[in-house]
């Protein structure tokens, strides 16, 4: 399955580098030409926890982390995935819930855990 982004086909398990932690959900990532914002889609931090939320993210993936991506979506040109180390078998989302920085989105797109 390709997931459309902004005209560009993104697969449905695709590898790319972190570039940035944006935020306590959104990171900037890169796969060869190009880069791109993906949001991590099964969670929700509240506006509190978003810098420790942010920097518990930017400790998990320093730049130019390899990760797998999971797309579940688009929304506001922004690509919503499950994000995953390469090598790690946890997923980010359940890592941050773990972490008390996240909890489960109550509008979380298909795909998301239970």
């Amino acid at each position: 399955m390709m997931v459309p982004l902004l005209g560009v086909a993104v697969p449905a398990a695709a590898a790319a580098d972190v570039l940035q932690v944006r935020s306590g959900t959104l990171l900037q990532v890169g796969d060869g030409n190009r880069n791109y914002e993906v949001e991590l889609a099964c969670i929700q931090v509240e506006p509190e926890q978003q810098q420790a939320a942010q920097a518990w993210l930017r400790q998990q993936l320093p730049r130019r982390t390899a990760v797998n991506l999971r797309p579940l979506g688009q929304q506001q040109g922004r690509l919503q995935a499950r994000v995953r180390r390469i090598g790690s078998s946890g997923e980010l989302d359940a890592g941050l819930i773990a972490a008390g920085l996240a909890e489960q989105a109550t509008a979380a797109p298909e795909g998301c855990p239970v």
